[in-house]
């Protein structure tokens, strides 16, 4: 009988996107770190990454943040998907100072399956990402099913540069 992680749902695999961003520090090195973080979990297998963006912040100042989605299959719960990915950024050392500061890590998931969840920790689909190009352009990368033109179209106005790939992300498959 396998060993699963805590926290598995033992139905099987589920595939998840996380959006990652960061943009303190050297933030594109940042996100491979992270990104290997996420294929080295217990419970999670990466399966794509998509390219590396670069965005200006949102309702706050700062540098600019560079931003990718990733995918992965899990045995994890949903909840215990989001504590992985919050042990990571704490890693990382993101700090919560206030809404929208600068980050050294942002790791939010995205979706979990078909899943819908509202609960006071965890909220999915991600409540807005439907309104952010720096998360749909790089979901469309890699799961371009999931969204759907009119979607694009309505973050079309948001400045959004690809400059590239995530470095080194294909070494953690």
């Amino acid at each position: 009988m396998p060993e699963y992680p805590p926290g598995h749902p033992s139905r099987g695999w589920v595939t998840a996107q996380v959006a990652l961003g960061a943009n303190l520090g050297d933030a594109a090195h940042t996100l491979r770190y992270a990104v290997q973080a996420l294929a080295q979990a217990p419970g999670l297998r990466l399966e794509k990454v998509s390219g590396l963006y670069r965005t200006a912040p949102i309702g706050a100042g700062g540098p600019d943040y560079f931003n990718a989605v990733a995918q992965v299959a899990t045995l994890l719960t949903a909840p215990a998907l989001l504590a992985v990915l919050q042990a990571t950024e704490q890693r990382f050392g993101r700090e919560r100072p206030y809404p929208n500061a600068p980050r050294t890590l942002d790791l939010d998931l995205l979706l979990y399956g078909s899943a819908h969840i509202g609960s006071p920790t965890l909220t999915v689909p991600h409540p807005r990402m439907w309104q952010r190009a720096f998360v749909l352009v790089p979901l469309a990368d890699i799961a371009p099913d999931l969204v759907s033109d009119p979607a694009l179209a309505a973050v079309q106005g948001q400045p959004i540069e690809r400059v590239g790939e995530v470095p080194g992300w294909q070494l953690f498959l």
